[in-house]
């Protein structure tokens, strides 16, 4: 009997150390909390070293010389702006004199990543969240190291977790050849440092300084859409030129810090660039210490006519399911398009949980048919976001990411051509087509718990 009375205030006392720490995130203290009854022991366990709230880790001189490099690159920006948007004004600098292309399927980008790679002639920084050892991942890999014997300086970052399969050979093979390589937060030392659940999901590649890569492509064969279950892989990729290089190098170049405590100083890592193009484009690093959810959020509430999104996960928090709602009332036009093939069930049943109350209020949802639809874009109005982010609460708060806003037709007339093209080949959900067995229903239940932990 006194066993059970010790178990009990022990399970009461984890209960509230729950909610002493989370009682500012209430949506996380709900998940935990299921957790905690779900799992007693292991769930306190996991909550401990993983949901403690993030805290940069640079050394005050670091952040003072990149706060430094900031104003810098900002007056250089300035400069060079035709005009900004001051709605979108404290999220980062508007650059001008860009060019940008659009690639709406992999093998496209990649062999544009490839042909970039293969004529650098000062510097390759590549950063990825999954890294894979396939076909793709071995081209990229001979062709770093083919630049690196040339006297290329290649650095190369990949996260802990999304590249867990990445073996030690590939690395080695790599390092062998001069490529300087830094693993953000690997998994055991991120585990006892209690950030494993902060996890770098930006793709970046930055060329010389004067070319940059960013998107939602990961370096995989499944990306070819060689993945039987899913095939066909939709995704939205970008090259540009211009200004808005400079931010895609100076957020590398603050990742690489962090990762390997390197300050890079040398003026020749951002260089002018002699791009001539007149696009309008705006960086914007994210990540649990600057989210990008405020941004989310002034996009939606300031749309007069369409919001379209296209999202492979969807869990919204509070505040954009409100600004979603408040947008349907004010006669904006909202469609979301999601993958009617999941690779991840549970995220999915969240995300039908989510859309189904949505539908309600006049949301249109639409599931994805041709095979899996990883993009990320949301168009308002004239103006597209889109980069690594998802439409998702780990995106928006728990995840290093790298976004764009783009502000001129050339890019967001692309982005609206490709969003109509994928509607014809999805089909229109109802609120009725959701959840209409109760196995999936309480699938939806369990998962809209959870899902401030995705």
């Amino acid at each position: 009997m006194l066993w059970i009375v010790i178990a009990l205030i022990l399970f009461i006392l984890q209960i509230a150390a729950v909610i002493v720490v989370e009682f500012r995130r209430p949506h996380k203290a709900i998940a935990w909390l299921v957790v905690l009854f779900l799992f007693p022991p292991i769930g306190f366990v996991l909550h401990y070293f993983v949901a403690k709230e993030y805290c940069p880790s640079l050394r005050r001189k670091e952040v003072r010389y990149w706060d430094r490099m900031k104003e810098t690159l900002q007056i250089r920006s300035r400069q060079r702006r035709l005009q900004d948007d001051d709605r979108l004004a404290p999220f980062g600098p508007v650059t001008a004199n860009n060019e940008a292309t659009v690639y709406s399927e992999g093998e496209q980008a990649f062999e544009a990543m490839l042909d970039s790679i293969a004529e650098a002639e000062h510097h390759i920084h590549i950063e990825f969240y999954i890294v894979r050892d396939d076909r793709l991942g071995a081209r990229f890999e001979r062709l770093l190291v083919r630049k690196a014997q040339q006297g290329v300086k290649v650095r190369f970052i990949y996260d802990g977790i999304g590249s867990r399969r990445l073996g030690k050979a590939y690395l080695q093979r790599l390092r062998d050849a001069g490529v300087e390589t830094g693993c953000f937060f690997p998994i055991g030392a991120a585990f006892f440092a209690k950030r494993l659940n902060y996890r770098n999901h930006r793709k970046i590649i930055v060329i010389d300084g004067k070319i940059g890569f960013f998107g939602g492509l990961n370096i995989g064969d499944e990306y070819l859409g060689s993945r039987p279950k899913t095939g066909y892989w939709r995704d939205t990729h970008y090259r540009v030129k211009g200004d808005a290089v400079l931010w895609l190098q100076y957020t590398f170049l603050n990742d690489w810090c962090l990762v390997k405590g390197q300050t890079v100083t040398d003026a020749a890592y951002f260089p002018v660039q002699e791009c001539h193009g007149n696009e309008r484009v705006q960086i914007v690093k994210s990540g649990p210490d600057e989210t990008i959810i405020e941004l989310i959020f002034t996009l939606i509430v300031s749309a007069k006519k369409r919001i379209y999104i296209e999202t492979p996960y969807f869990v919204p928090d509070p505040g954009i399911m409100l600004a979603l709602k408040t947008a349907i009332m004010r006669g904006v036009d909202v469609r979301v398009i999601l993958p009617g093939i999941p690779d991840k069930y549970i995220v999915y049943c969240a995300s039908l949980s989510y859309a189904k109350e949505l539908m309600r209020a006049g949301v249109r949802f639409y599931g994805y048919k041709k095979g899996f639809v990883h993009a990320k874009v949301m168009i308002c109005d004239d103006l597209a976001c889109s980069g690594s982010a998802n439409m998702d609460i780990r995106s928006f708060c728990g995840q290093f990411e790298i976004n764009a806003i783009f502000y001129d037709e050339n890019v967001v007339g692309r982005l609206v051509q490709d969003f109509y093209r994928d509607l014809e080949e999805s089909e229109q959900w109802l609120p009725a087509d959701i959840g209409t067995r109760n196995m999936q229903r309480l699938g939806e239940i369990f998962a809209r718990l959870l899902s401030a932990l995705f």
